[in-house]
């Protein structure tokens, strides 16, 4: 079953670029057909005990294996989901342009590596998957050239140093302990040094971190987003960057193990709590940030940013309500940001802009547009009946009932943020006066409205019955050795409180029907013309009609100063210094054959001198 999946994974990603040079229509079909066959092979893998098996014996010493097991599936059948809808929502979206053969069977091959990455029993073949996908996702960040080509390489060269990083630690692993295969490592790491830990945790982090962008590492994901076909943007943050919290799981509660990652500390110095703060500022800083941006894009990649603190610390925490909130979280905001992504995707695909303040009064346009983007910020903020409450939830409780109050104020700080965030987002396309050059924008086509309605569906279907993904999340952290939570389908039962959605859903059902009431009782209200508008006071200018515009521009004025991106500064500073140091290196080489005889007499007197001064010493 595993070689199969990959192999269909694989083999559709190949066979999608030559089936393209007979026919488009063909081409997409059957790579949609190829993603809806692994939904279904990767469902019934969950059905399979959990196995690791050799695949390829004696390779070059090594026996490369997959491995199943429900941490891994969770994961797998997610990226085939997203990954099935992204390239429906592609169909339309990509038509007309140059290359789609090799767009089509990049985006496949990013998706299949994936699948390779979270089905691999031994960290090479971990590694081999994890470079694919690093290569293929640079190559589809730079699919539009121009900016994008600047913005793929930032990602490539980080990418670089943290793949350089994980060798190191894959290298030192294997010379100690003569495995690289996952089943075999708890064990040879549990007599470790604490220091040694330390530096393989260190080494390993950073390669995971810098692919789930959790600051420092962040810089390369809003360039990355903005340039990036729309389809690869929803891939890119819904999937890609969740290979880092799968490595990040992998690491602290499958390599390591539970007792070795959450007893590493020195002093006051936990090394699980140093990672808590660290996913706090990456909650907080980037939801402020996000918060000034008027490229929608950029907008929810400074987002995805502070969603990705709320995972790892739910993940880095170390209690079961922690890492259940952080596992659910990925699993969410896999489905409400990959909506959001393509809905923003549909809105430029129609207006051919994300400027936020160009836009507006789109709902009657864009209808479907609207309700998706209006139930995946719900999901994001964490409103009630959505999947994103209960996952926060969890992670919420878990950090108030171990008393880390700052932890859960950052935590509620990064909801507050999300809501301004939303509310321009949402506001500055969809609602608002509709500027005139929008009056004859159409729907978005089926191609693209088909994935908006099913991922809405997950959002609020996980949202009311947040049992169906706890089930297997719950039997994850048992397997990873931490106590059971008591589920039902409704939510979870414990001595400190119970959740129950279906109380919730029953409340807001006579909620919003007695809402529902008193406005049907009124008179109905009455339409006037775009520029009948005013605010404060003050008729709004001709050609902006959305008085949101510049909405947040007294809180800009008021933090700018303060959020300076020092890590930023700090890599142009590093680029700089490389940029100097090579041009010096670069005068070295004149073209004359004397200055080359000149370096040759150099170093032989310098060896020279080594020489006699190693024999007088």
């Amino acid at each position: 079953m595993l070689e199969t999946i990959l192999v269909v994974a694989f083999g559709g990603a190949i066979a999608s670029y030559f089936l393209g040079k007979f026919s488009a229509k063909s081409r997409n079909y059957f790579s949609a057909i190829v993603w809806i066959t692994l939904i279904g092979l990767t469902s019934y893998a969950y059905f399979i005990t959990p196995t690791t098996r050799v695949f390829y014996p004696g390779f070059i010493g090594f026996d490369l294996t997959l491995r199943l097991n429900l941490l891994s599936w969770l994961f797998a059948i997610t990226i085939a989901v997203i990954a099935a809808l992204s390239v429906i929502f592609s169909f339309d979206y990509i038509k007309g342009r140059e290359r789609t053969d090799f767009y089509y069977s990049m985006i496949l091959l990013v998706n299949a590596s994936m699948l390779g990455i979270v089905l691999s029993g031994d960290l090479l073949v971990f590694y081999v998957f994890w470079e694919i996908m690093s290569w293929s996702a640079f190559l589809l960040i730079s699919y539009s050239r121009g900016r994008a080509l600047a913005a793929g390489l930032r990602y490539v060269v980080m990418s670089i140093i943290g793949s350089g990083a994980m060798l190191i630690g894959i290298t030192s692993l294997y010379g100690n302990y003569g495995t690289l295969a996952l089943a075999e490592l708890p064990t040879n790491l549990a007599p470790a040094s604490p220091l040694y830990l330390l530096f393989i945790f260190i080494l390993f982090f950073v390669g995971f971190g810098i692919k789930n962008a959790i600051l420092p590492f962040h810089t390369w994901l809003p360039p990355a987003h903005s340039e990036a076909p729309a389809p690869f943007s929803a891939v890119l943050s819904g999937m890609l960057i969740k290979m880092g919290t799968y490595g990040i799981i992998l690491l602290f509660y499958v390599i390591s193990g539970i007792k070795l990652f959450l007893g590493l500390s020195h002093g006051v110095w936990s090394f699980h709590y140093v990672l808590c703060g660290l996913a706090a500022v990456t909650i907080v800083a980037p939801t402020f940030v996000a918060v000034l941006q008027d490229d929608a894009k950029k907008l929810l990649a400074w987002s995805t940013i502070g969603q990705a603190g709320y995972i790892i610390l739910g993940i880095s925490f170390g209690t079961s309500l922690s890492l259940a909130g952080g596992v659910f979280h990925f699993f969410n905001h896999a489905i409400f940001k990959t909506l959001l992504f393509l809905a923003i995707g549909a809105v430029e695909y129609r207006t051919s802009t994300r400027d936020l303040n160009s836009l507006g009064g789109l709902i009657k346009k864009m209808p479907v547009a609207f309700l998706a983007t209006l139930v995946g910020i719900a999901g994001l903020i964490g409103v009630p009946l959505t999947n994103g409450f209960f996952s926060k939830w969890l992670i919420y409780k878990s950090l108030i009932l171990d008393n880390q109050p700052f932890l859960a104020f950052a935590a509620l700080i990064g909801t507050w943020g999300a809501i301004l965030y939303s509310y321009k987002l949402l506001h500055n396309v969809f609602l608002g006066q509709l500027p005139k050059k929008y009056e004859e924008v159409k729907k978005a086509p089926f191609s693209m409205r088909f994935p908006l309605v099913i991922l809405s569906i997950g959002v609020i279907i996980f949202g009311i019955f947040p049992g169906l993904p706890l089930n297997p999340i719950n039997k994850i952290t048992t397997f990873l050795g931490f106590q059971p939570l008591n589920l039902s389908l409704w939510g979870t039962v414990s001595d400190t409180g119970t959740v129950n959605t279906l109380n919730i859903f029953l409340a807001l059902v006579v909620a919003a029907g007695i809402i529902w009431y008193i406005f049907r009782s009124g008179a109905e209200s009455p339409e006037i013309s775009q520029e009948d508008s005013y605010a404060a006071g003050a008729p709004t200018p001709e050609g902006k009609y959305n008085y949101t515009v510049d909405f947040y521009d007294p809180l800009e004025r008021m933090l700018k100063p303060y959020l300076k991106d020092l890590i930023e500064s700090f890599y142009s500073w590093v680029v700089e210094i490389v940029k100097q140091t090579s041009n010096r290196v670069r005068k070295t080489y004149t073209g004359y054959v004397g200055t080359y005889v000149m370096y040759i007499v150099a170093l032989i007197a310098a060896l020279i001198l080594v020489q006699l001064g190693w024999k007088i010493w």
